[in-house]
Parts: structure tokens; sequence; C-alpha cells
């Protein structure tokens, strides 16, 4: 039995520590953005020791892409939404190579063969034999292999119910069937036969089959002989072939064999694997290492960031063409306060746009930590380093737009407050957008909960219903005072009201200050200086992107615990669940001698 402790030696017991193994999903998450060089050259830079020079790390890289067959391949993106990519089997091989860089002793794989076609399943498995062969552990689920698949096998374990029915050598599997009464046809793949006489949910298909014939079918008697006589296995629940098969291997030599090989490996004393698997490299370089990568994948990524800019940059031609020189008459205050609330709005509300992409890197980046390529804090501010050139071109482009066409204030101090507050405000949302997509499963799910919190966002900001007619419970307090879009509008407003003069109504009244009309017209305290404001957002932003890291691990805390509960209710409930396959009422011809599952074979079955 493996434990998996940290780096120490005891007497008695084998110790395999938890950088010494590395984990492929049965999911291919990769970055689509990248190339398969890239891919591999940036995975090792975050983990392999700092020690090494570039050219060693290079090195290490192109054995690499030699050892997994990715040399074709070598240089073509991945692939995602927009771009075509590589295939399947090139993919899991990609992600193989990746894990194995580092040489674990202890690799595990979730189905490695699944979606693939039976040259690109055999490859793979190729691959996985050719490391086992290099002394390294494989570990690998696997569902219905191919007869060639399978001969690769050195060991089996087969499971039903949670249940042993096989534990040993892979070449001994079909002879311990065989032996147990359920012998394997020589014209059948191994592999379908053993899930076949173990897997419950023949049943299922084999009753409604029956239960169709019966209703469907006047000449029912004769289908139920061709069944009996083409697959006797059709009139024995699969719990009873299991609870035999259970049985028989509890006694056999096989599982003495395996009894046997596990107290030899756990009777070593002091022995313990190499620390080599994990990140070695230190955090200065994981955070340029990660940011780079990032970028690169925000840079070419056309959902991610260009299309929203492109959109903005229209927005922004629109708005300005439809409060073109607004002018300072009085008629025009609301006029202006209504386009500084539309493009706050606006611009926080397009995050959502990106969603798809947050979604696709929180997905990289939990395959990553989950074999501990980096941490969450070097992931965090890295996420918000590489995203900042996008947001600051972003807040550029529209507010020189929109300022230019509209008549904001044209000094270059209010024009850098101008941009700084959007950028804050945007940079926030993007932050809440990230919180977001790490606790929903989908794209759906997290576009419906972030635009239902930024719609709350907007509706507290303060422009629709003023800050003095706010219902004073939750609205105003807290509500109000936590709301990013709040303190940023009223930043926006100081910026461009303080300091002017309106036009007044009326033609003897002396011009209105743009401080009096903040304060009666728009509800804003113009004494508080907008710096404060613009502050408050920053100090918000920080927040968030602190939440960001506690929710990052607090999931890596809880998320396991409630799959650890969920597999073992699970579990519980196949083992107490009978079979349902319904029995037929008719004579089986199990005992006709002429029905022999086996006859043609030579071997003897229960079931003649």
């Amino acid at each position: 039995m493996a434990r998996f402790l940290s780096m120490a030696r005891r007497e008695g017991s084998t110790l395999v520590l938890l950088n010494s193994q590395a984990y492929v999903t049965q999911e291919d998450v990769l970055l689509g953005t990248l190339t398969v060089r890239e891919s591999i050259a940036y995975s090792a830079h975050l983990r392999l020791p700092s020690k090494l020079s570039r050219k060693e790390i290079s090195d290490i890289v192109e054995a690499t892409i030699t050892d997994m067959g990715l040399q074709e391949c070598s240089d073509r993106t991945i692939g995602n939404w927009h771009m075509r990519g590589i295939s399947g089997g090139e993919k899991k091989r990609l992600s193989i190579a990746i894990e194995v860089l580092t040489k674990p002793r202890l690799l595990f794989l979730d189905e490695p063969t699944s979606g693939l076609d039976s040259a690109s399943a055999f490859f793979v498995v190729q691959i996985l034999r050719s490391i086992a062969s290099n002394g390294k552990t494989v570990i690998s689920s696997i569902h219905q292999p191919s007869g060639e698949v399978f001969a690769l096998f050195d060991d089996l374990l087969l499971l039903s119910g949670g249940e042993t029915v096989y534990f040993g050598e892979a070449k001994f599997a079909t002879k311990f069937f065989g032996e147990a009464g359920f012998p394997c046809p020589s014209r059948r793949n191994p592999s379908d036969h053993f899930l076949r006489c173990v897997n419950s949910d023949f049943d299922g298909i084999t009753a409604t089959l029956v239960e169709s014939r019966r209703i469907h079918d006047s000449s029912f008697s004769l289908y139920q002989e061709t069944t009996n006589t083409l697959d006797p296995l059709d009139n024995m629940p699969t719990a009873e072939i299991r609870t035999t098969l259970v049985r028989k291997f509890k006694c056999s030599e096989y599982a003495l064999a395996s009894r046997a090989r596990i107290q030899e490996i756990t009777s070593i004393k002091g022995l313990v694997t190499e620390r080599n698997n994990g990140s070695q490299t230190s955090w200065w370089k994981q955070l340029r290492v990660l940011t780079q990568r990032s970028f690169i994948n925000m840079s070419r990524d056309l959902g991610y960031y260009w299309m929203r800019i492109g959109v903005y940059i229209l927005l922004s031609i629109c708005v300005g063409s439809v409060f073109f020189n607004v002018g300072r008459n009085h008629k025009n205050v609301m006029n202006t306060a209504a386009c500084g609330g539309f493009m706050a709005g606006f611009m926080t509300i397009m995050s959502i746009g990106g969603f798809q992409s947050f979604i696709e890197e929180m997905k990289v980046f939990s395959r990553e930590r989950l074999n501990g390529h980096y941490g969450v804090a070097v992931y965090n501010v890295s996420n918000f380093l590489s995203s900042l050139p996008f947001i600051i071109l972003m807040c550029l482009g529209t507010t020189s737009i929109t300022n230019y066409m509209v008549k904001f204030q044209p000094s270059a101090s209010h024009f850098f407050y101008s941009c700084l507050d959007l950028i804050s405000a945007i940079a926030t949302v993007e932050s809440c957008m990230m919180m977001i997509a790490s606790m929903v499963p989908n794209f759906l799910m997290g576009v419906i909960v972030g635009a239902g919190y930024i719609g709350v966002m907007i509706l507290s900001a303060g422009f629709f219903r003023l800050f003095p007619a706010l219902p004073m419970v939750f609205w105003r307090y807290p509500v109000s005072y936590l709301n990013y879009g709040a303190w940023a509008l009223q930043g926006a407003f100081k910026n461009e009201m303080i300091g002017i003069e309106y036009d007044s109504p009326l033609p003897l009244v002396p011009k209105m200050k743009g401080e009096l009309i903040l304060e009666t017209v728009l509800g804003i305290n113009p004494a508080q200086s907008k710096w404060l404001d613009l502050g408050v957002v920053m100090m918000i932003l920080v927040a968030y992107r602190l939440l960001f890291f506690a929710i990052l691990k607090f999931r890596e805390k809880v998320f396991p615990l409630i799959h650890m509960l969920y597999t073992k209710r699970t579990l519980s409930h196949i083992q107490k669940r009978p079979s349902f396959r319904r029995m037929s009422p008719f004579p089986s011809k199990r005992h006709n001698v002429h029905h022999a599952l086996s006859s043609q074979e030579g071997l003897n079955s229960p079931l003649h």
C-alpha cells in the first residue's frame, strides 16, 4: 500500500512522495493558442530546476517531443474554437509529454484512449509501455481496449461494484476466467468478454430487448431459444456472475501471488522515492513564465480581448456621435451624466464576453495545479499582470474617442484620471469574473451569474436612482458602499464637473458651478476627493483578487472531500443495487449440450 506523505524516511514502510507522481486527466485540457513545442517548453520552464540553462531545458523539451512522437506536429497550434489544431491522439500524447517532463516515478492516467481511433489508441499505449520499460510505474484506467492494446498490459485490475474480480498479470486473466467457469471464446476480444461478464449495464439492455420482442413478436419462444444459443450469459444475472468470480478469485493462486507481492513491497524498510516532480523553480521565474504564457494566449485568442476591443471602439464612436459636443448648457447636464453612466455600465458588462476564455483558462489551471506545477498566488498575480496591457489598451482607445467627440474636459490630468478610473473598474470586474469562473462548471452558468452580479452593481451605482434615494437597508448599506461601479461613477462625475460652470436657464442668473450640480442634481458630495473614490475602487480590486485567491485555496481543500463522499455514496448504491434483469419464464437451454457456450472451444463451462 502506498502512502502519500511529505519528504521523510521511516522504518517499515514504502513512502511514495506526492511530488514523485503525475496524473493525466481524461480530458485533454490545454491552451489551444500555443503550439506543441511552446506548451512543453513553458511547462519545462515552470517546473524544471532554475539552475538549468536555457540550452539544457531546450534539449529536454526536444527529447520529450521525440520520445512522444510529436515531431511532425511540434510547430502546429493545439487548436481551439477559431484555430484548427492537432488530432486527438496527438493531444493525448502532448498531455502525457507535459507530465513526464520531470520524470515522475509514478504516472496515473484516466482513460487515455477514450475518443481515439484504434491506431491512435495503440500508439498512446505503446508510449506508456515505453515509459514503464524505463523503470517507471504507469497506472491507467481504461474502458474496452482493443485486443492489440490489451496485449500490451503487464498487470490487470478488474473491478465491478467496488469488488476485485481479478488482480494479477494480464496474460493470466483469460486463464482465470476459464478456470472460474466463464471461458473466453477464441474469436472474442478478452477485454470485451471480461466486461460482458461483470458489467451490469448488459442486464438492462437484455431485459429491454426481451420485453420488446415479447410484445412485438409472436414467436417469442423461438427468439428465446435463439438468444440462449447465441449467448447463454444473457440468462445469468451479472450479480451472480460477479459473485462467482469474486469468490473464485479470493481462493485462487492469482490472489495469493498478488498478496505475496504486496507483502514483499511493504516489507522494504525505509525506501523513499526520489523527489523529482512538481515545480523546482523559483517563485519569480514562475511569475515571469506564467505571465508571458498567459499574455501570449490572450493575444492569440480572438475571444479573450480583441473582439471586445473592437466592440468598445465601435461603441465609443456611436456614443461620441450620439452625445457629440454635448456642451456646457444646463439642459445638457443630464446628457453628460447619461454618457458617463452608459460608458461605465456598458464597459463593465462587456467583461462577460470573455467568459468562455476565462473558463478554459481555469480548466488549465486546475489541471496544472493538480500536479503541483505552480502555486495559487503566482497564478493569481500573473493572471492580473498579463491582462493589464489589454485593459489599458481598451480604456485608452475608448476614453480618447469619447473625450474628443463629446468634448469632456481636455486637460491631460482629467484624461489621465478618466483612463485610470476606467482601468480600475474594468480590472475589478475582470477579477470578479475570474472568481465566478472558478466556481461554476460551464460557460452558460458563468454568463448568467456574471450578468446578474453586474446588473445588481449597475442598479445600485447611483445613476438610475440617486444615492440619497436608495433604500437604506441593503441597497445603500452595504451594497452601494461595496459597489466598485458606484465609486468609479462618482469619481468620473467629479472629474468632469468640478471646476466647470454651466449656463443658467435664466438670462440674469449667474452660471451654475459643477459642484452645485453634483450635490443638488446627482446627489454626490463634491467635498470628497475624486482620488479617494479611485482609491476605494483599487481597494475593492485588491479585495477581489484576495477573495479569488481564497476561493481557489478553498476549492483545493473542499472539492476533493465532496468528490470522495459522492464516490463513496455512489459505490455503496451500486453494491446494494440488485440485478434488474428479468429472468426468462421459459425453460432454459443451458443444459442442452447443443447450446453450450464454449462447445466449439473445447472448454468446460457451468452454463452447459
